[in-house]
């Protein structure tokens, strides 16, 4: 259990950065030299997320801005908004915003605390990476840099209420998570949320799923549709041409 002293211990400076080509350079990404750096999971979330020219992308906990910034590079006309507890990070994400020309905003806010607090409209697209782990002692412990990252402190379903609490009736959650918490995140999303697409993501055509995209529609009731796979790399060990496309910025991932 995380103590109110050790949540205000965690990252208080900003952090040494360099800047990062996304999307084949398209987007100009400044991240943390050293500690947590964005890569496939940020770059397949963002391709999942077909938000139209109006609409509000929602991200909860949303680091340097690496799915804000691909999303919107994506998806002309649409408002970003980010949510992310470390303010350093959060100052970063929104330097990211403004070096690429997107609208939106970060807030330094605790995913925890709820989305209420906030007071902001409720988006038409709820999005999120949550970090994979809710325990410390199940995995070697990260280094200080990528804690926040990888700790869940609150848990997932932390994470889960704020999205279905800050998203509209209809409205779409999309995350990216471990293949074997799909339970969990069909158990705590359905409570308000239902018409779920799920596309496992397979390292190699001939091992396990290690994550799973679940898309959801808040009050949705259409049935649960299992999508065929992606596979992220050929046999010799390179990405597969699909996994390429997505990140260089040509192809999407339709969840429908």
């Amino acid at each position: 259990m995380v103590t109110p002293h050790e949540r205000v211990k965690r990252v208080t400076v900003a952090p040494e950065v360099e800047e990062n080509g996304l999307l084949g350079g398209r987007v100009r990404l400044l991240q943390p030299r050293d500690g947590y750096r964005a890569g496939m999971d940020a770059a397949l979330l963002a391709a999942a997320v077909a938000a139209q020219t109006g609409e509000t992308v929602l991200e909860a906990g949303c680091g340097a801005g690496a799915v804000l910034c691909q999303v919107g590079a994506r998806r002309a006309g649409v408002r970003l908004l980010g949510v992310e507890r470390e303010a350093p990070m959060a100052g970063l994400a929104a330097r990211n915003l403004a070096r690429n020309g997107l609208d939106g905003e970060v807030l330094t806010a605790d995913v925890a605390a709820g989305f209420g607090p906030l007071d902001r409209p409720r988006a038409d697209w709820a999005v999120s990476n949550p970090p994979f782990f809710d325990d410390a002692s199940a995995l070697r412990a990260p280094a200080p840099g990528k804690r926040a990252a990888w700790m869940a402190d609150d848990g997932l379903q932390a994470w889960t209420d704020f999205l279905l609490a800050g998203v509209r009736d209809g409205g779409a959650i999309v995350m990216i998570h471990r293949a074997d918490r799909l339970g969990d995140l069909l158990s705590l999303l359905g409570t308000k949320a239902g018409s779920f697409r799920i596309l496992p993501i397979h390292p190699y055509t001939d091992r396990p799923a290690k994550r799973v995209l679940v898309r959801a529609l808040r009050l949705g009731k259409a049935p649960l549709v299992l999508l065929p796979p992606l596979v992220l790399h050929d046999a010799g060990g390179g990405h597969s041409r699909l996994a390429g496309e997505i990140l260089r910025g040509d192809a999407a991932l339709d969840l429908g």
